[in-house]
């Protein structure tokens, strides 16, 4: 998201000497995207960010395809991830496509024995369940119910949970995240009929700054592996930074949901985009104010993309036998719409306390070996009257 930010201290101009009081020099590191042409921060580091003493090991994650090209509407229960201690291992992908990773995690411990960056995709973490703190070379962030944390490719990061109950739904995307660009005039800036602004959305506020030598160890994630590497030198040693690159906090609860005098089409709800998928936010909001509006969506036909909703809180009020931590999934070229009576009981109905989070891909999603084992079975079928 395209603002100017900076913390800690920093020279008068870019690619100048910033010595030390101590008479020494700090070290000048460009963190950039898309090949200098995309949004960048310059960062200045008590040590040289280079410096690697070793690589431990290397080893696959990447997700166990089950069902390569779906054409079932799939319900997903995702409180059926277990609780892990280890945050890295307590993510489980469920849905999958060359664009991003749709993934489930529960981890109970913050993540403080090593430091981790996606050096492929960027990250967007709903929290569903705990509170804590994103921290970052960058700065740290607090974190709650509801918020949604967008961390940069590349970003070295870790987290620090409040209480071992936590429930983070994460995509991770092969391609830039932003905020929707219809949105924002042509310098950047959120407009008037925005579902949101800038004053929203939490920058990182306070720099966590060490000056230590030893080995720290990074977990870097690279085309489905995770390298391990020692550094010589903490990687929160950032004395200062300014630019445009940056991780942030945005909570479902401020979105401001946009209505209408009959039912409003899913982009009204979108909050972040990219060219491959969008993700949009449903809240609690006033229904459609015609006298003859029906409330529930329409039946509809995703030719062009899978649709992905994940079921966070309140009244789903087109679903039937819906959960908290739900996944359903409804592929591109069958329609789907209100499971039966949904429609009838939406008549009349003034307002939801619906909270949920969906992604649409403009591509087809895999299904995983982990998704199989959480199947709420037959909801292909549960349109039959």
């Amino acid at each position: 998201m395209p603002f100017y930010h900076h913390l800690g201290k920093i020279p008068h101009k870019r690619h100048t000497t910033f010595k030390k009081p101590d008479g020494g020099y700090y070290y000048e590191q460009l963190f950039g995207t898309i090949g200098f042409d995309g949004m960048s921060s310059l960062l200045y580091h008590n040590h040289r960010p280079t410096q690697v003493k070793e690589v431990l090991k290397s080893y696959d994650v990447s997700p166990k395809i089950a069902v390569d090209k779906n054409m079932l509407s799939l319900g997903i229960k995702g409180f059926d991830v277990k609780p892990k201690d280890d945050f890295l291992e307590s993510r489980t992908a469920v849905l999958v496509n060359n664009d991003c990773e749709i993934v489930l995690a529960a981890p109970k411990k913050s993540l403080r024995e090593y430091f981790y960056k996606n050096a492929d995709c960027d990250e967007l973490l709903f929290v569903h369940e705990g509170s804590g703190t994103l921290r970052t070379l960058l700065g740290n962030i607090p974190f709650s119910y509801g918020d949604y944390l967008l961390i940069p490719r590349g970003m070295i990061y870790q987290i620090d949970f409040d209480t071992e109950a936590n429930r983070l739904f994460i995509v991770e995307s092969h391609r830039p995240m932003y905020t929707p660009k219809r949105y924002r005039n042509w310098f950047g800036q959120h407009l008037e009929h925005s579902p949101f602004c800038e004053r929203d959305f939490r920058a990182p506020s306070k720099l966590e700054t060490h000056d230590e030598k030893g080995d720290f160890v990074v977990k870097v994630k690279k085309e489905g592996m995770i390298h391990e590497y020692v550094y010589a030198s903490h990687p929160f040693d950032v004395v200062g930074w300014d630019g445009y690159n940056f991780p942030y906090a945005f909570s479902i609860h401020d979105f401001e949901p946009i209505t209408g005098r009959v039912h409003q089409p899913p982009p009204v709800h979108q909050t972040f985009e990219t060219d491959a998928f969008v993700v949009c936010s449903f809240v609690p909001r006033l229904y459609d104010y015609h006298p003859e509006a029906v409330p529930a969506p329409y039946n509809h036909s995703n030719i062009d993309s899978d649709e992905v909703l994940y079921y966070v809180d309140g009244d789903f009020m087109s679903r039937n036998n819906i959960e908290r931590g739900m996944i359903t999934l409804h592929p591109a070229g069958i329609p789907h719409g209100p499971h039966p009576g949904a429609m009838e009981r939406s008549l009349g109905k003034k307002s939801t306390e619906e909270l949920a989070v969906m992604v649409d891909t403009f591509k087809p999603l895999k299904v995983t070996e982990a998704a199989m084992q959480m199947l709420n079975k037959d909801y292909h079928k549960s349109w039959l009257e």
